[in-house]
């Protein structure tokens, strides 16, 4: 099928200029680098002809048009380059395109080809990125419009001039052995209708991805309520060889303290129950009915049914600000659906609350987890069926430092007085009705703080931010303090540091003062540096330990919840914590953090945040940790709780997270992945929650249990 054919039966307009290249039938313009092109005619099945062009072995073999002499080639920003190509490979195969243009610019994108028919590759003539549409991963390609495959470049950096095109290039990133693709006519068009067509009408009225099938996929009300049903056979107490809260009554008791804390015993350390008896924390996160929401006003041309996704399970929102996690996010505001909560409601009726917790509950008892991990819904503490957790979330008008990174914000100044405060209300607001509760795990502070940087000096971004703060900030007071008791006066400070324009400590208390990276020549920086971040770490551990043994001395100070940081900060925080608490995305745990340092401070660690996730049950992205598929998710589950619970100071793994994210990404930063337990219509993944019970079961102890389902 032709191009423009294709277009009008999708319903689509697009306007062609002629051919830029034939590569069929070159004329001078198509040169190669490290390739072969192959002058043989080949004809697809529909009748158009391609070109073979073989990739050789070598850093980035390519074939290359380029416009005659004084005439580029006329292109519009809104436009987009197709051509048909085909992988004459029995794999896929990944293929660069770079569109060059006057003045030395350029635009790129990267694709995965598959092996078979041909595709009508289109590389829109402007960057975009998925996050355009409001999401963090776009839909699979390719997609098929009217029996013609189309892949659609959903990435794409940089930018070029109108209508000065002056070449494009095909490569392939370092091929192990030669690579074979047949190429036809290369076009530039005048619109992106194609790319549009690649978000349209995605999502179904359950919040499922329309172009794609899985096992788990409903079509219809009874079909929902069929599959979400609780499991049979679910425990209502503890499983045989368990306590109440799901300690292990097989192993030799310790003492009784009415509430949890943490005690080694032998060479291991380990959760300790109210009763007295062994626990390792086998939790989920976000065990709620509110992270199935996302953005629909501006993107109403992504939702195939209407009237769900304006129907009443919506509200309006605005997650607009300068942090790292909604840069480049073009929809983040207006009305959004709650895709789950719709879909419980058509199970359980429109006041699911009760009835909700109930079934979640049964299902996670009978997959064996004990935990409800941060981020769950606070009505479950008066359920008392299962150990839960409370996050301290401290804000305030304190002041703040940015390391560059600040994906959630930028860091709470500890030195500041105004965050003792707010630590003091934050903890009151925490602990209230909570500190005599013998169900409540602990605490944790915050969560992901920007406790470094980004790239090879990243370590250091809290210390040369703060100095980089003008002379009001109690950070950079602080951190002056220290340079001055350490070295003295400026002039030996300066030659410390190898900064001869310093002459007087006024220098460095001047907003906008650049800190050096550390080098060899210099180890002072390396050393101050070091020794600031410890500081900064164990005022902020140190404030909130404090104020909370105040507020409720009977419960588990559980850390921060630590995912970008440094050994500054995992060594204060198992100082001042009772449990350090780490979210890492890694195959195994050892991947993740130091095991080695904490076993030689002898300080406990709980990983609270770990997943594994695909992209074959319709959300388009694999999370933080990828795996190839459903199967493989189960298996990578039980190597890492395997291996954190017998590394003898890891006391707990929590799940990230119990549902999966919508298919056009949750509202807070377009996170799209299939990491769940069960899926946004609130079923079941049954083979993985098979896999997991049986890991659950071993780590966890005990006997007996409900369903899989």
């Amino acid at each position: 099928m032709s191009l423009t054919l294709a277009f009008l039966f999708a319903g689509l307009t697009m306007d062609f200029a002629p051919p830029v290249a034939d590569v069929v039938h070159p004329n001078g313009q198509i040169t190669t680098r490290d390739a072969t092109l192959d002058p043989t005619v080949r004809k697809a099945a529909d009748g158009d002809e391609l070109a073979a062009v073989t990739f050789h072995p070598a850093p980035s073999p390519a074939l290359v048009i380029a416009a005659p002499a004084g005439k580029p080639w006329p292109s519009f920003s809104k436009g987009s380059l197709q051509v048909t190509v085909q992988n004459g490979m029995p794999w896929p195969v990944t293929l660069v395109v770079d569109v060059g243009s006057a003045g030395g610019q350029h635009l790129k994108a990267t694709v995965g080809l598959p092996p078979g028919p041909p595709q009508e590759l289109q590389v829109p003539l402007s960057a975009w990125t998925p996050r355009t549409y409001g999401m963090q991963a776009g839909p699979p390609m390719p997609m098929v419009i009217n029996g013609t495959s189309y892949l659609v470049a959903l990435v794409t950096e940089g930018a070029i001039a109108d209508n000065q095109v002056t070449s494009i290039t095909f490569s392939m990133p370092q091929p192990g052995a030669a690579q074979t693709l047949l190429f036809g006519k290369v076009v530039l068009g005048t619109n992106d209708g194609l790319a549009s067509r690649a978000y349209t009408g995605i999502v179904d009225k359950y919040g499922q991805f329309t172009r794609a099938t899985w096992p788990e996929k409903i079509d219809s009300d009874a079909a929902l309520k069929a599959r979400a049903i609780a499991p049979k056979g679910a425990p209502t107490g503890g499983a045989a060889g368990l306590d109440q809260f799901g300690g292990r009554t097989d192993m030799p008791a310790m003492q009784a303290s009415g509430f949890f804390r943490v005690q080694k015993q032998g060479e291991r350390w380990w959760l300790v129950t109210p009763e007295g008896h062994a626990f390792f924390s086998l939790g989920v996160n976000a065990v709620n009915h509110t992270d199935g929401r996302t953005y629909v006003q501006g993107r109403e041309f992504m939702f195939a049914d209407p009237a769900a996704a304006n129907g009443k399970y919506g509200g309006h929102s605005d997650s607009r600000s300068d942090n790292g996690s909604q840069r480049d996010n073009a929809m983040n505001h207006g009305r959004w659906w709650d895709v789950y909560a719709n879909n419980i409601a058509r199970t359980l009726g429109d006041d699911f609350e009760n009835a909700w917790r109930k079934r979640t509950l049964d299902r996670l008892k009978a997959w064996r987890f004990n935990t409800l991990g941060n981020w769950s819904d606070p009505g479950f503490a008066g359920d008392k069926r299962m150990a839960y957790t409370v996050p301290i979330l401290i804000h305030g008008d304190f002041n703040t430092v940015s390391t560059g990174y600040d994906y959630w914000g930028r860091m709470p100044d500890p030195f500041d007085p105004r965050f003792a405060k707010a630590a003091q209300q934050a903890v009151a607001n925490a602990t209230k009705d909570k500190a005599n509760d013998p169900w409540l795990l602990g605490y944790f502070a915050d969560n992901e703080l920007a406790w470094a940087g980004q790239g090879p000096q990243g370590r250091w971004a809290l210390a040369t931010g703060s100095l980089a703060k003008g002379p009001q900030s109690p950070a950079k007071q602080a951190f002056i303090a220290y340079l001055k008791k350490t070295h003295g006066d400026a002039a030996t400070f300066a030659k410390a540091w190898g900064m001869n324009n310093i002459t007087d400590w006024k220098q460095v208390e001047a907003e906008g003062f650049k800190a050096p990276d550390p080098s060899e020549p210099h180890p002072a920086i390396a050393t101050d540096y070091i020794a600031f971040l410890k500081l900064f770490a164990g005022e902020y551990f140190r404030t909130v330990a404090e104020t909370l043994k105040k507020a409720d001395p009977h419960h588990l100070f559980l850390g921060g919840r630590l995912a970008v940081r440094t050994p500054e900060v995992e060594e204060m925080s198992a100082k001042y914590t009772d449990v350090t608490s780490i979210n890492t995305y890694t195959d195994l745990p050892e991947h993740g953090f130091d095991v080695s340092e904490f076993k030689r401070w002898d300080k406990p660690v709980m990983l609270t945040e770990f997943h594994f996730g695909s992209s074959d049950r319709g959300p388009f992205g694999s999370g933080v940790a990828a795996v190839a598929n459903e199967e493989e998710r189960g298996k990578a589950y039980a190597r890492f709780v395997d291996a954190a619970a017998a590394s003898g100071i890891i006391v707990g793994t929590h799940w990230f997270q119990y549902v999966d994210q919508p298919v056009t990404g949750r509202i807070l930063d377009g996170e799209n992945a299939h990491i769940g337990l069960v899926g946004i219509t609130d079923i079941p993944f049954g083979g993985f929650t098979r896999a997991v019970t049986d890991t659950n079961a071993r780590v966890g102890g005990g006997s007996g249990g409900g369903s899989h389902r």
